[in-house]
This record gives structure tokens, C-alpha cells and sequence, in this order.
């Protein structure tokens, strides 16, 4: 029975403690994707009406607790419904850490090496990107690049125009011409190429946003969000540098921070 030890009359077995590290991963996970959001209040008042319910049967109320059976009874299926977007955040959101440790074990074992390491000398590369962002900053030219390392992009609705081109930053600022058709879209970078130009990406719901951004910063999170990607923004009425990973909206980007997240993620 694998018994580690005993609490009192109560034995904990290793499965046990196995039961609840899983069981707080899986908290953990839904209070990530829900903070900051109008579904966690949803999912709180949910919950509180299950509390209700079971404090209800407990003092035997009979004609409320038939009453509550009601909602109860179909509770997984109103969940599913109301939660809708948010239990396909969460199983993207599960099955893109489950692969991206994945993907680190088997490089490791693999390959014998850490999938940190660089796999081709991308300086050329990042000095075009960020010659390019600080360009278009200056010019107050609004821009959203993704930076979409081995991720599969076409899970987007749009992914955009197909460009497939060596990233340079003359291209890259022609993109993102005010004059050019792509320029309201999201340019793809994987690499050492343009992917596409022209993408049209999730926007973010999180409440957590500062008011004043735009659809491009929402678009920015919303990609970091469901996908295991990197996104940049240049703002077109301020100029400042933005970068979203994870869910998480960085602002106002001075260069050197540009260059180490540039480094990190290229």
C-alpha cells in the first residue's frame, strides 16, 4: 500500500500526497486563467451555490433543497455552457505546458542539451527586429509582431498572407507602413523568416489591462495567452514598446530590456 506515515488514525499513503499535488496543479492552473477575468466572479458564484446547496442538505430543508437539486442536477452541462471559452483556454493551456515540457525531455535526452541552447546564430536576425521596432517607435508607426518559435500558427482563425521571406528590417518596416494593406495585422516570425503578415489574433479578455490599450495590445496577451508565443507592440499613439508573454503585458520597453527579451525568446 505504499504507507509513508500516519496522521493520528489517518494513514497517507504516497498516492495520496500524489492525489492532492495534482489537485492543487489543476487550482492552480484555473486561478491562472481566470484571474483578472469576469468569469472568475461567474465561477465564484457557481461555487458558492454549490456550498448553498450542500449546507441546505445538511439541515434537511426539503422544499429548497429540491428546489436547488433542479440547477444542481444540470450543473456540468450549464458550467460547460457559461465557461464555454474558458475550458478551451484551460485545455490549451494544459496541453501546451504538457508539451513544451515534452519537447524540453526529449531535446535533453535526445540531443544532450538544453533546448535553451541557440540551434543557429540568430544575430543577424534580432539586430533586423529591433533595428526595425525602434524604427517604427520613433516614427510612432503602430506594429504587432509574434514571435512564434516551433508553435503551429494556422490554429489561429487568420493566420494571414504568406510571406515566408528572411527577416530584414526594410521589409519589416513596409509591412507596417501606414500605407501598406498588412499593417493592421500581426507579422509572424519563426526561425530566422517572416511567416505571414496580416494575422488576426484572439484578444485578450483579462480585466487586468490598463484601460487606455488598444486592440493591438489586446490581441498581443490574447496570443501569449493561447499559444507559446512572444508578442511585441508598437504603440501608434505613444511610440512605446510593449512585449506580451504568458498573459503578461510588459510596457513602455527601453532598448536593453528590448534586446535581453529579444535574445531570450529569438
Amino acid at each position: 500500500m505504499l504507507l509513508l506515515f500516519k496522521i493520528g488514525f489517518l494513514p497517507i499513503r504516497i498516492w495520496d500526497l500524489l492525489d492532492i499535488l495534482i489537485v492543487g496543479y489543476l487550482i492552480y492552473l484555473i486561478y491562472r486563467l481566470l484571474r483578472g477575468n469576469i468569469a472568475f466572479n461567474i465561477f465564484i458564484g457557481v461555487l458558492t451555490l454549490y456550498v448553498f446547496y450542500w449546507l441546505v442538505r445538511q439541515l434537511e430543508m426539503q422544499l429548497l433543497s429540491a428546489v436547488l437539486d433542479k440547477f444542481v442536477s444540470v450543473g456540468v452541462i450549464v458550467i460547460v455552457i457559461i465557461f464555454q471559452q474558458e475550458v478551451r483556454n484551460f485545455l490549451l493551456l494544459l496541453g501546451k505546458n504538457t508539451l513544451q515540457q515534452r519537447s524540453n525531455f526529449l531535446v535533453k535526452i535526445l540531443l544532450g542539451r538544453s533546448d535553451t541552447e541557440p540551434q543557429k546564430d540568430m544575430s543577424k536576425e534580432l539586430k533586423a527586429v529591433k533595428t526595425a521596432l525602434l524604427h517604427l517607435s520613433a516614427q510612432q508607426t503602430g506594429a504587432l509582431i509574434i514571435l512564434a518559435k516551433d508553435t503551429n500558427m494556422n490554429s489561429l482563425a487568420y493566420p494571414g498572407i504568406p510571406i515566408n521571406a528572411n527577416i530584414s528590417e526594410q521589409l519589416l518596416e513596409s509591412i507596417f507602413n501606414k500605407t501598406s494593406p498588412l499593417h493592421d495585422g500581426a507579422v509572424m516570425l519563426r526561425k530566422g523568416k517572416i511567416l505571414s503578415a496580416g494575422g488576426v489574433l484572439p484578444l485578450s479578455e483579462s480585466s487586468n489591462l490598463p484601460p487606455k490599450v488598444g486592440l493591438r495590445h489586446r490581441a498581443a496577451v490574447g496570443a501569449s495567452e493561447q499559444l507559446n508565443v512572444a508578442a511585441i507592440v508598437v504603440s501608434e499613439e505613444t511610440g512605446q514598446i510593449s512585449w506580451a508573454y504568458d498573459g503578461v503585458l510588459t510596457q513602455d520597453l527601453g532598448e536593453e530590456e528590448l534586446e535581453a527579451l529579444l535574445v531570450q525568446h529569438m
